[in-house]
């Protein structure tokens, strides 16, 4: 009998207790939820206006007419000799300018939209191409006043006979035999001067190598 009223006595003691907690959970609850109804609801993301829209056209535009600009001497190797501190990443202007396109292409998006969804990413990308194509006019002025000024006379010279001989190797109505020879005898007059853009010497390679027949 004594365990049954030391039983009785402790539920007298719990229950209140329980029904304390429990008013409190239920008063933790509701401030809660009244707290959580008064804070503003996510703001939707913002679509793309048609001005957004237009900037990252123009500023892809921009992109491509540089690339345009660079490729004229990237590709065509007689040009670039006569403007050789096109390619002399020596100089920092030419320098600013290569670095510069790097991170512009890298910047570059697949699909504008994604740029339209990231708003850092569009400023950083809008902010890249005006360097890129900044830095190509500035180069190419200096390039075009200074043409081969930072070479000997003899230098010189050598330059002017590589540039004939690769109009030879381009020349698609020589026969393969004089543009394969025109482009070997340029590449001994430009050793130690110049070297030519990756994409210039392919294109030759290949213009010759097509009409040898390989």
């Amino acid at each position: 009998m004594g365990l049954i009223f030391r039983l009785l006595e402790l539920l007298v003691v719990l229950v209140p207790l329980v029904g304390v907690g429990y008013a409190t959970y239920r008063g933790i609850v509701a401030t809660r939820r009244q707290r959580d109804a008064e804070l503003p609801a996510p703001a939707a993301a913002r679509p793309a206006t048609a001005a957004q829209r237009r900037t990252v056209l123009r500023t892809v535009e921009q992109h491509d007419r540089t690339d345009t600009r660079w490729l004229e001497y990237e590709l065509d190797a007689a040009t670039l000799l006569d403007f050789p501190l096109m390619t002399d990443l020596s100089d920092p202007l030419t320098e600013r300018f290569h670095r510069a396109k790097l991170r512009a292409d890298f910047l570059r998006p697949a699909d504008i939209g994604d740029l339209l969804e990231d708003r850092d990413s569009l400023r950083a990308y809008i902010e890249a191409v005006g360097e890129y194509a900044t830095a190509f006019d500035i180069a190419e002025a200096e390039a075009r006043r200074r043409k081969r000024a930072a070479f000997t006379a003899d230098e010189q010279d050598r330059l002017l006979r590589a540039q004939r001989l690769l109009r030879v190797a381009a020349d698609a109505a020589a026969t393969p035999q004089e543009r394969e020879r025109a482009y070997r005898l340029a590449q001994r007059e430009l050793d130690g001067l110049l070297v030519l853009p990756e994409r210039a010497r392919h294109a030759l390679e290949r213009g010759i190598s097509g009409e040898l027949g390989d």
